[in-house]
């Protein structure tokens, strides 16, 4: 029996996780559910974004499976105070999740809810691999009266890894890998790209292998984003990029993601979108990238490829046969959405 450990967190994120878990039993009623309070919520219970007791529940589960955190009630410029986003950090640090996926596949049937023409998005199938425990947002923080500083900071062996999943995932898709990076400035752009180019000649030479400089990469990802295959980079440009690329989808409402580490480590899936808390209780949200997180869930943590499958077929049908929520121009509700996909279950 697998368990999964739920995080609804903050703002429309217990809206979301309720149809998601509805979504899981009805695939199978063998999950067993453990929820946990994380992000603002658990800053409320236990004056920190992540407890000990849930950081240690998540280890012990067999994925962890989050809705969104965050929120302008935790709002704040002091270094000492907490923020729910210093949980989000500190599980990925603690489950040792150093590989971020973000599939951005538009479904056809959105493509005119796009700011994209659609002969721009059309065919568009991209995957995001993202360094998740190291650069920046990790590094030495200083701030006096007068200056502050972030230090960004990579090994060989952090590049080494994240640029293995990279070239493994492209190797199931069409063999094509982008490394972004910005090497006319940074050293620690310039190692990594030495170090993914030696991968690269190491083992996976069959893979198309290209160099882009972020801020071209972002101007790419607009003008021809279906050329893209596999896009491979550093935390602060990965988290940069991937919510660029969200809206060739219409919605940023519409994205999964996958965290993982090594195989012994409990996933962590999460909607790209963050806690809305503007529409919080109304009963409007839009649940679709959380069982397309779901969906993520099934195919990484557990192997459940037919499973996954069904459910991302469910979603991509009932968008098909004119499912709209209001971020995607309709009126449909957050039940109204959940009914739809199950429907087509």
């Amino acid at each position: 029996m697998p368990t999964i450990v739920t995080l609804p967190g903050d703002g429309i994120g217990p809206e979301i996780m309720r149809p998601a878990l509805e979504l899981l039993r009805t695939i199978s009623e063998d999950f067993s559910f453990e929820e946990h309070a994380f992000g603002g919520a658990a800053i409320e219970l236990h004056g920190t974004a992540l407890s000990d007791d849930t950081l240690a529940a998540c280890k012990e589960a067999d994925a962890v499976l989050l809705a969104a955190v965050g929120g302008p009630r935790w709002d704040t410029t002091d270094p000492d105070k907490p923020r729910p986003e210093q949980g989000l950090l500190a599980l990925r640090k603690g489950l040792g999740l150093f590989a971020n996926l973000r599939p951005v596949r538009p479904v056809p049937a959105l493509y005119d809810a796009s700011p994209l023409k659609r002969e721009r998005i059309e065919g568009t199938d991209l995957l995001v691999v993202r360094e998740l425990t190291g650069g920046i947002y990790f590094g030495e923080k200083t701030r006096t009266a007068s200056s502050a500083s972030d230090l960004c900071e990579y090994s060989v062996d952090e590049v080494d890894r994240i640029a293995r999943v990279a070239f493994d995932a492209a190797r199931a898709r069409r063999k094509k890998v982008a490394s972004v990076d910005k090497a006319n400035v940074l050293e620690t752009s310039r190692q990594w790209r030495a170090v993914v180019h030696r991968v690269h000649t190491e083992k996976y030479e069959d893979i198309e292998l290209t160099d882009v400089l972020v801020d071209n990469a972002a101007m790419q990802l607009v003008s021809r984003p279906a050329d893209f295959d596999v896009i491979v980079t550093e935390n602060l440009f990965g988290d940069i990029l991937s919510d660029e690329a969200a809206m060739i989808t219409g919605s940023i409402g519409m994205l999964p993601s996958a965290s993982l580490g090594d195989r012994d480590a409990a996933g962590l899936f999460e909607p790209v979108h963050g806690s809305a808390p503007d529409i919080a209780g109304t009963g409007t949200a839009n649940p679709l990238a959380m069982f397309l997180s779901a969906a993520m869930m099934l195919r990484h943590a557990l192997a459940w490829e037919t499973e996954a499958a069904a459910v991302e077929s469910a979603v991509d049908r009932a968008l098909d046969a004119g499912l709209r929520t209001r971020d995607l121009g309709g009126e449909a509700t957050t039940a109204e959405a959940t009914r739809a996909v199950l429907d087509n279950l």
